[in-house]
């Protein structure tokens, strides 16, 4: 895997992990998969990291588990875990005799979806609207030459923005549904 995972890290013979911070082979692969996928909607590699180690495994694991095994800081963990139970693609899990915080994964493409959506996505275009009023704005004091072609660009961008702000909470409602 060519995602700058510690490919040299040991791992036991028949892939599987010893109780250490190494990662298996499929986790490694796995979790090259996640980044691949988060570099796509630029989110941190440390996110998708997280997501995807909760992904693989088994039983739900704690922060400190995460801290070792993929060999990231604290602040990192506690950011990205925070991340990812705000948007909805984890959840908070009871592990029998154990009183640390545990989290596992919300597999589910809709909810992943729509997390991303409601949490990332609406609130960026909604600022991307007070930035684009600012162009306009703007646009109106270019000079009238310069101004025609300018303008129907503008005018563009903002149907799109109302189209999108018109339908994608519509999206939004049928996917939590």
């Amino acid at each position: 895997m060519t995602d700058g995972l510690d490919q040299n890290a040991p791992v036991e013979e028949g892939g599987t992990a010893s109780s250490t911070s190494r990662l298996t082979e499929l986790e490694t692969e796995v979790l090259g998969l996640f980044v691949q996928l988060s570099r796509m909607i630029g989110q941190p590699r440390s996110y998708a990291e997280i997501y995807g180690l909760l992904f693989i495994s088994a039983q739900p694991l704690a922060m400190d588990d995460l801290i070792e095994r993929l060999g990231i800081s604290k602040g990192s963990a506690s950011q990205g875990l925070k991340f990812l139970r705000t948007a909805g693609a984890i959840r908070m899990a009871y592990v029998a005799g154990d009183r640390r915080v545990h989290y596992e994964p919300v597999a589910e493409l809709r909810h992943l979806v729509t997390g991303f959506l409601r949490d990332q996505f609406l609130p960026q275009l909604e600022n991307s609207q007070a930035r684009l009023d600012e162009i306009a704005e703007r646009v109106r004091k270019l000079p009238a030459a310069e101004r025609a072609h300018v303008s129907r660009r503008i005018t563009m961008l903002q149907s799109w923005g109302k189209k999108t702000r018109k339908f994608l909470p519509i999206i939004v409602k049928i996917l939590e549904a």
